[in-house]
């Protein structure tokens, strides 16, 4: 007996969630056609479709199937046109298949588009440690210095 799908929306975004993690850890494991199959089902709820064709195109990538590979990233890109992993793996699959003209294409695109965050949210976010840790030593430095300001002047 198969279980009942999901009727709530909290319901539905559990199950889809549960399934991109599922067809990932399938797809690490070498069980495509499975990660496949249960990503396909989590379609249906016509919720994260973007990633869910994202991951379908890993998963193809991974299977060997360049053409589905890149259905699945061109369906994720109509989903979110701002999906930059998406894009970058779709020229990825350009470059493995040869087609050139199509990977120039695709690889200027990624490059002509802005950064969705700018430079200080990314310092916020990933390199509050380091900036710490450049303040401390700027300050040590300056404390340095005006030490040894402070003993020359004192001769």
């Amino acid at each position: 007996m198969e279980p009942a799908k999901p009727s709530t929306r909290e319901e539905q975004e559990g199950f889809v969630d549960a399934a991109l993690e599922r067809g990932e850890a399938l797809r690490r494991s070498g069980e495509y056609d499975e990660g496949i199959r249960i990503l396909v089902d989590a379609l249906s709820h016509q919720i994260h479709r973007a990633a869910i064709y994202f991951r379908l195109g890993n998963l193809y990538v991974d299977k060997g199937d360049l053409e589905r590979a890149e259905d699945a990233y061109n369906c994720a890109l109509e989903v979110d046109p701002d999906h930059a992993n998406a894009l970058h793996n779709l020229a990825v699959v350009y470059k493995r298949q040869k087609r050139i003209h199509l990977f120039v294409k695709t690889y200027k695109e990624i490059q002509r588009r802005p950064l969705r965050h700018s430079l200080a949210s990314t310092l916020r976010q990933r390199g509050r440690p380091r900036i710490r840790s450049y303040g401390f030593w700027l300050l040590v430095v300056v404390v340095l210095v005006l030490v040894s300001l402070l003993i020359v002047r004192g001769r």
